[in-house]
């Protein structure tokens, strides 16, 4: 699908729905023939929500999800389709941004006090033949990176932030906010975490060798530094996927990066998240790594110098990739992605699943 096409896809599918919803009872729910149901504003506020949450959407493939405190839901991305959706207790995703220059959406985090929601965009590169996304072409891939800001409340957006004009294959993958609003933004394939200003202006934060993974004998960038997280203390823990490795990056001094001296590493570690009590989640997945299918949560007793595991919990459903915490606990999200990378694009699975843990 050319992005001229997407971009009518994308215009006339709202619509339809729209007329759709007009002429259907109150209580009806838009059929499967769409990724999600449109119309996200007004999404259920939930007080409690349930342990585990079987979410719909046709081959929505969300890879990253966050809470969203002004909405009581869940924020998803979509791997396939570069959309934003709000998530309630009934798993059903109700499209809140459906940008056409975002071809797919990784890292979700939530700036209330800016009204800001910022959103890492790309066309994932996972070799020459693969076909992950709607609207990718052969010029995108591995090449169409940034972050995106949008109005929290309205979806409307902001500005986008290029971070794939560098020679070579980007990834933005995932976000992580100081309290002054500036965004640290993980490139899996370079090995770099950029820094963006809540003006917008973008810089190399830190290029470091012990995070850049390089490429396999194949030429495919191996993915490295990965899931990141801002410490109240000031600093950054971010952890490399292939490598299971976690480094401790001061934000005054990022040329201090050290490696967590950890009891045992954790490959496969995507998505991450600190929980109420300090400490750290990890969600490990096999997409692309040796490591396992689980959720691992961490702590530390000398300021994440040192690390140790606290649990170690195997997930029933296959590549759980990120963790948000909420209210009600902290969840962790699946969405049958190894289907996705493990066929190229050629297969797809419908629905997610967030977990509580």
């Amino acid at each position: 699908m050319t992005r001229r096409i997407r971009r009518l896809h994308r215009a006339l599918v709202p619509a339809a729905l729209a007329l759709a919803t007009l002429l259907m009872p109150s209580t009806a729910v838009a059929g499967p023939v769409t990724p999600h149901t449109a119309g996200a504003g007004a999404a259920t506020v939930h007080a409690a929500l349930p342990d585990l949450i079987t979410g719909s959407g046709q081959a929505i493939h969300p890879e990253g999800v966050v809470w969203d405190p002004t909405r009581s839901a869940f924020l998803i991305g979509s791997i396939r389709y570069g959309t934003v959706s709000v998530v309630g207790g009934d798993g059903t995703p109700r499209t809140l941004i459906d940008d056409p220059e975002l071809i797919a959406t990784g890292g979700i985090r939530v700036d209330v006090p800016r009204n800001r929601l910022l959103v890492t965009y790309d066309d994932v590169y996972a070799g020459p033949d693969a076909l992950l996304s709607v609207g990718s072409t052969p010029e995108t891939r591995g090449r169409h990176a940034g972050l995106a800001v949008y109005d929290l409340r309205t979806g409307k957006l902001k500005r986008r932030i290029d971070l794939g004009a560098a020679p070579g294959l980007h990834l933005a993958n995932d976000i992580a906010l100081d309290p002054r609003g500036n965004a640290y933004v993980t490139d899996s394939f370079s090995g770099h975490i950029f820094k963006v200003t809540p003006e917008g202006r973008a810089s190399t934060f830190l290029y470091d060798p012990a995070l850049d993974a390089g490429a396999d004998e194949n030429g495919l960038p191996n993915v490295g530094v990965n899931g990141i997280v801002y410490h109240p203390d000031g600093y950054l823990l971010v952890v490399r996927y292939d490598t299971g490795a976690l480094f401790r990056v001061p934000l005054d001094r990022p040329d201090d990066v050290r490696e967590v001296d950890l009891e045992q590493r954790i490959p496969g570690a995507d998505g991450m998240a600190l929980a109420s009590d300090g400490t750290l989640w990890a969600a490990t997945n096999t997409i692309r790594s040796d490591g396992i299918d689980g959720v691992f949560r961490l702590a530390s007793d000398d300021g994440w110098n040192t690390g140790r595991t606290v649990s170690v919990q195997e997930s029933p459903e296959a590549a759980p990739t990120t963790v948000a915490v909420t209210p009600s606990g902290d969840y962790v999200l699946s969405s049958n992605l190894n289907v996705l990378f493990g066929s190229g694009g050629a297969q797809t699975r419908d629905g997610f699943v967030l977990r509580r843990y």
